[in-house]
């Protein structure tokens, strides 16, 4: 017992690097030291004084300077300001630059964002689908590479050496495969903005950004500025007790989509206080033209813009007119960009969806079909 509590003690010097080569060896095989008759006090007093350097055991320099050397190593790993790491809207981990200055947007909701946090010099390239996007600096404009929405190219990326991609969720293909994770192999960083489920995921999404760029007092200036719009239009329709029920289409015919539950313009219609028909179902909805004939809707709502006279094409088609909307002549045009990019301009479509369903109780007219 004696041995074992002095071995301890020096040890302990042996780790600080102090003790000498006696120590070492009468801890190595203490059966057989001659010096197991000392007391403990003699014992330490004798093998745990430090010796001369010229007489440490060089395999314990070495050993210390090894370890010495390994925690400067996690001292400078742990103070490094170059990089930080991240979880963006996805979940992902990101390891990112502290300083982010070269940009690329790969969907216009995240221009957008952007663009009205004041961070647009930072942009680099940006998606086809954003060339529209206003605010754009003027000696910015026609010049930013146009990458892909689903194929971007690269080597282009590459070579416009950004520090980040900010990436949206609906970048994946249709196989659900990543466009981004071979660049993202290759070291450049890329964060995703999932797919938004409510206004206050927009809200999220654009504290998100704006911490990012180090733009966190644009950010938290902008979400404000978007609640308190939010707010606003919730409270004009505070009162209602009649809700109208609402279909919002945002693919045509043959191909009719639009969105159930977990989704943002759901979420939208729920703020002025009306019902949206497909409410209950999961998020993107493929309703057959039975399913929207059989649930009535009051209202129709539509963004699509890429035939001609979407208004016409609806009250059209076969079987609708046994539809409320229909045979009352409630069918809407909604702005496309501002209704299916989840930024603060949002607010836009829904002062047009607030006046559309419920007439002279917003302040923003909507397009309609004088048909």
């Amino acid at each position: 017992m004696k041995m074992n509590k002095i071995g301890n003690t020096c040890i302990k010097y042996l780790c600080a690097g102090v003790a000498g080569c006696r120590a070492q060896k009468l801890w190595r095989n203490p059966s057989t030291s001659p010096f197991q008759g000392l007391s403990d006090g003699e014992l330490q007093k004798c093998f745990c004084a430090q010796p001369p350097l010229h007489l440490l055991n060089k395999n314990i320099v070495h050993l210390f300077l090894f370890f010495f050397t390994i925690v400067l190593l996690l001292l400078t790993g742990c103070t490094n300001v170059e990089n930080k790491e991240i979880r963006d809207r996805s979940g992902r981990t990101v390891v990112i630059k502290n300083q982010i200055n070269r940009v690329i947007s790969t969907a216009p909701s995240n221009t957008e964002i952007i663009v009205d946090i004041g961070q647009a010099d930072k942009l680099v390239a940006i998606d086809k689908h954003s060339a529209n996007v206003s605010g754009i600096p003027a000696d910015l404009q026609g010049k930013l590479p146009l990458l892909d929405f689903f194929y971007p190219d690269a080597e282009v990326i590459i070579n416009l050496s950004p520090d980040l991609i900010i990436a949206s969720g609906h970048n994946p293909s249709g196989s659900g495969e990543d466009p981004f994770r071979l660049i993202s192999e290759m070291g450049v960083p890329v964060v995703y903005i999932s797919m938004s489920k409510s206004i206050e995921d927009i809200y999220l999404d654009i504290k998100f950004i704006a911490e990012v760029l180090k733009a966190g007092e644009e950010g938290e200036k902008l979400v404000r500025l978007m609640r308190s719009q939010v707010d606003e239009i919730a409270r004009k329709a505070a009162g209602i007790e009649n809700k109208q029920t609402v279909y919002f289409e945002i693919s045509a015919a043959p191909d009719m989509m639009t969105f159930g539950k977990d989704s943002f313009i759901s979420d939208m219609i729920s703020v002025i206080s009306a019902i949206n028909v497909f409410g209950n179902d999961n998020w993107l909805v493929t309703p057959g033209a039975e399913a929207v004939i059989a649930r009535n809707p009051g209202v129709i709502l539509t963004n699509v813009n890429y035939i001609d006279n979407p208004i016409a094409e609806i009250k059209n088609r076969p079987g609708f007119n046994h539809i409320s909307a229909v045979q009352n002549n409630r069918v809407y045009q909604i702005d496309t960009d501002s209704s299916v990019r989840p930024s603060a301009r949002v607010v836009f479509a829904l002062r047009q969806m607030q006046e559309a369903v419920y007439p002279g109780i917003g302040t923003q007219e909507p397009r309609i079909n004088a048909d």
